[in-house]
């Protein structure tokens, strides 16, 4: 079993910033799935405001990484870019970094919602353990930055056609005011993986058609 530290990322971590890069867009082809893309920059300011979370293994390779966006004057909180190495999948990784994004999260913004958007299954069991719930887009946060940084997502066609309220990802959120009490076993991966399915056929076709209906 390879060990792996899980700490903040401060500037020490710097270099690893292209790695992080590279791999989040390589697991994204691989997978066939949108994900919003993030420059080494971008990266590096996560790092400098303690904003992010780093798996580092004992010999000092880049395992996992997680970063904190901040939306709507801290009145929303989003833990986004979570990515394990291929050389570091398997061992429950991605889980251990989740948590450990959580927690910094509830450290630094106490008062806010933490939210996400993903199209993985693994990841909404992982944000259900945790204390979130699915809600709708209308539930998030308004602020137009954050889906802006969605431009980049190879969805962003359907998620711009359907005016920012619905898109291919589920939205989660986490109510610091409901702290434990908000903790609920709704996870049921048949049932989410059937609705997941439905909702994708449901938005490409429409967003197909509309694409078709341009060209004539």
């Amino acid at each position: 079993m390879k060990r792996v530290q899980i700490v903040v990322a401060s500037k020490d971590h710097l270099d690893f910033a292209e790695e992080i890069c590279q791999v989040m867009a390589n697991s994204a082809k691989v997978r066939g799935t949108g994900i919003a893309k993030r420059s080494p920059d971008y990266i590096h300011t996560k790092m400098n405001n303690g904003n992010a979370v780093i798996a580092i293994s004992d010999e000092g390779k880049f395992a996992g990484f997680c970063y904190i966006e901040v939306w709507g004057h801290q009145k929303y909180v989003a833990n986004s870019g979570l990515i394990v190495h291929p050389d570091f999948r398997n061992m429950g990784l991605a889980r251990k970094i989740k948590a450990a994004i959580f927690k910094l999260s509830k450290k630094k913004f106490p008062e806010s919602k933490i939210f996400g958007i993903t199209t993985g299954l693994a990841v909404m069991k992982i944000n259900s353990d945790l204390g979130y719930k699915p809600v709708t887009f209308s539930e998030l946060t308004d602020d137009k930055k954050f889906w802006q940084g969605c431009q980049t997502c190879s969805n962003y066609d359907i998620l711009k056609s359907k005016q920012h309220k619905m898109c291919l990802c589920t939205g989660m959120l986490y109510d610091p005011k409901n702290g434990k009490n908000g903790k609920r076993k709704w996870f049921n991966t048949k049932l989410l993986k059937r609705l997941k399915q439905i909702k994708q056929s449901i938005l490409l076709k429409n967003n197909n058609q509309k694409q078709w209906t341009k060209l004539l």
